[in-house]
């Protein structure tokens, strides 16, 4: 089964693909360890490829395209990044939209980034804007629009634990024999 896991900046989806992955003897693969690893290619860090991103469209199509030849070709992961549900796309058997309110996610990314929670908020509301953005711009995609998921849950009304406990029992509960279908996705693949 491939199950992904997309959301914004700071809404938990590492923490909860990793931990779900553990839980059901799934591999993880994650597109912040992609970006990593297109930047070790290039010789870079993963701030430095980040800039040129913002000047280079082929930066983001090369880790998209990773993104849907990992779904396309592996079994029994989790897949987790922004667009992981898009890039997955027919490829994908149970997709999940993690978010919280801003001013939770901004709070948290502060923390793990050792930031002033106001800075933090403007820069992530600065990223959300341009990589929605990128994201209609490269693909035909409203990263707003929701119908593609399985299921959506907010982060800030349970703790870490509590998120995975709860994709975990949706996902458990899954019987394919029941699956009277899921929400096409429509993307421009053209990496």
């Amino acid at each position: 089964m491939l199950i992904t896991i997309s959301g914004p900046a700071g809404s938990g989806k590492s923490t909860a693909a990793a931990e779900l992955a553990e839980r059901l003897g799934y591999d993880h693969v994650s597109g912040g360890d992609i970006f990593r690893n297109l930047a070790a290619e290039r010789d870079l860090t993963a701030l430095e490829l980040n800039k040129l991103a913002e000047e280079d469209d082929q930066i983001d199509r090369d880790l998209d395209r990773r993104l849907r030849e990992v779904a396309r070709t592996e079994e029994d992961i989790v897949l987790e990044s922004r667009l992981a549900g898009w890039m997955a796309g027919e490829h994908a058997d149970f997709r999940v939209w993690l978010d919280a309110p801003l001013g939770v996610r901004a709070d948290r990314i502060a923390d793990r980034e050792g930031k002033d929670a106001d800075l933090a908020r403007t820069e992530t509301e600065a990223r959300a804007d341009s990589e929605a953005k990128r994201y209609r711009s490269y693909y035909g995609i409203d990263i707003d629009d929701l119908s593609i998921y399985d299921l959506v849950l907010n982060t800030a009304r349970l703790d870490p634990d509590g998120v995975v406990d709860a994709i975990e029992t949706v996902v458990r509960a899954y019987n394919p024999a029941g699956d009277e279908g899921k929400t096409p996705v429509t993307v421009d693949y053209e990496f």
